[in-house]
């Protein structure tokens, strides 16, 4: 069963947009066992910790919700899970559930220990979301037979299953839905060892030869996200097989890399034209995050999604109740001289 869907493939066309595109669905990239896993050393052995427990007593795993910013890795962690208890995946995604009958045929196919991925499921519709409670919580299928006075109620046994959910937005989860799951991991970006094991271990996979020098170069402009590192891996590898004798150096993936647009620190031309938007439009802040998209004729999902996260964890960017802000090393990396008297009054 394909364990991708078209309504969660993102039309973004930026390189360093950490959601899903056509091109990442490589499968022979993905761990398959949580020993195989690079980085998330908590949630790894929470994880651990929850697969011996449950095939000790030959139950089910607990529902799971794993949440954080796209591209590190919810989907493949959903696949280990089902690997690690040698059970089936049925994945699907919150935008393809559009009817309670829809949520319906899928319950009624699972069998016992199955595992039900939901991708965005902060996107299921209530009418939905009350189906699946009871599902989740008591394993019944409660359908309704017929209309007006002759409807009647019907409830179905289902077998125990286990639903791991996948959100980048847990606040969009209703309190209801997020209180069914009895694990909640967050999901953070990786560090920077972490990101040159990842694309190590991919390299050979691709059959591209690399020297710790490329992998770091790739690694430290990935944004702390796999999905990212081993999209640009695949693109210095052809500039590798095109421009040099198809190694990965140090040399050859920055200049990979800059022919891209992307500088050493992951930022692409969107993230400088928003820094830069903030800093000489509006005098470093405070701006709405609307007028920063319509500035840059960009969607402000995009910006808020995509651009932010990054820009915030860098601490180039201060979210105020008036507005996003540029602090003072986002003047420095871009060049500009920082005007401390403007950022003292933006944040008044």
């Amino acid at each position: 069963m394909p364990d991708e869907h078209p309504e969660n493939v993102s039309p973004d066309p930026r390189v360093v947009s950490g959601k899903r595109r056509s091109e990442d669905q490589e499968q022979g990239l993905r761990p398959q066992r949580l020993d195989d896993i690079i980085g998330q050393d908590r949630v790894i052995e929470n994880l651990k910790i929850l697969v011996g427990a449950a095939k000790k007593r030959k139950e089910p795993l607990d529902h799971i919700l794993f949440y954080g910013p796209p591209g590190l890795g919810k989907t493949t962690l959903s696949h280990v899970m089902g690997k690690e208890m040698g059970v089936n995946v049925r994945p699907t995604a919150g935008p393809s559930i559009e009817r309670a009958g829809d949520l319906a045929a899928i319950l009624t196919h699972l069998r016992e220990g199955d595992i039900l991925f939901i991708d965005e499921i902060h996107r299921l519709g209530k009418a939905v979301e009350e189906i699946l409670y009871p599902a989740m919580e008591d394993f019944v299928l409660d359908i309704v037979v017929g209309k007006g006075p002759a409807a009647k109620n019907v409830r179905l046994n289902l077998p125990k299953f286990t639903v791991v959910g996948a959100t980048t937005r847990l606040a969009l989860l209703t309190g209801a839905l997020r209180s069914r799951f009895g694990a909640v991991y967050r999901l953070d970006l990786y560090d920077n060892e972490s990101m040159v094991k990842i694309v190590t271990r991919a390299a050979p996979l691709l059959k591209t030869p690399i020297d710790e020098g490329g992998a770091r170069m790739i690694g430290s402009r990935s944004r702390g996200t796999p999905r990212i590192a081993l999209r640009l891996l695949k693109r210095v590898r052809d500039f590798a097989q095109e421009r040099a004798d198809g190694k990965i150096t140090a040399e050859v993936a920055d200049q990979a890399l800059d022919l891209l647009g992307i500088d050493h620190l992951g930022l692409d031309d969107i993230d400088r034209r928003v820094l830069a938007t903030i800093i000489d439009k509006f005098d470093g802040g405070p701006v709405g995050l609307e007028t920063i998209a319509a500035s840059i004729t960009e969607e402000a999902d995009t910006i808020e999604d995509v651009c932010e996260p990054y820009l915030l964890t860098l601490g180039f960017l201060d979210r105020t109740p008036r507005g996003r802000v540029a602090q003072r090393r986002a003047y420095e990396h871009m060049g500009r001289p920082f005007n401390n008297r403007l950022q003292q009054q933006s944040l008044l």
